[in-house]
């Protein structure tokens, strides 16, 4: 037996990460371009009330609101309902694909089609 390690036969053509694939299942949920404006608002929103919400108190909960109802009312328009009702991970996944998808528009780069 040798401890030399061998090639992975089922790994991915692209190689892509555990985070990236999640991101694409991500992605995958997320077509509507309404959808996207409601994301782009919604998830910084809820994030940075994490923060404001030690400041101020009233502020961060309105961003935080705020913020949920724009996710609800993208997933409304998209038709389906949001990954983390699927995975709670997904929580997670949401801030990653937006600072993604945000860096892609700096960059004009186009994004990858949704994979299902």
């Amino acid at each position: 037996m040798s401890s030399t390690p061998q090639p992975q036969e089922n790994r991915p053509a692209d190689s892509a990460s555990g985070v990236q694939r999640w991101i694409d299942r991500y992605r995958a949920d997320h077509n509507h371009p309404l959808n996207h404006i409601t994301h782009f608002i919604g998830i910084p929103a809820i994030v940075a009330s994490l923060v404001v919400v030690f400041f101020h108190w009233q502020w961060g909960l309105g961003l935080f609101v705020g913020g949920w109802i724009l996710q609800f009312v993208g997933h409304g328009i998209e038709g389906n309902r949001p990954s983390f009702m699927k995975d709670p991970r997904f929580l997670l996944i949401g801030p990653l694909f937006i600072l993604q998808e945000g860096f892609r528009k700096l960059s004009r780069r186009q994004s990858p089609p949704a994979k299902k």
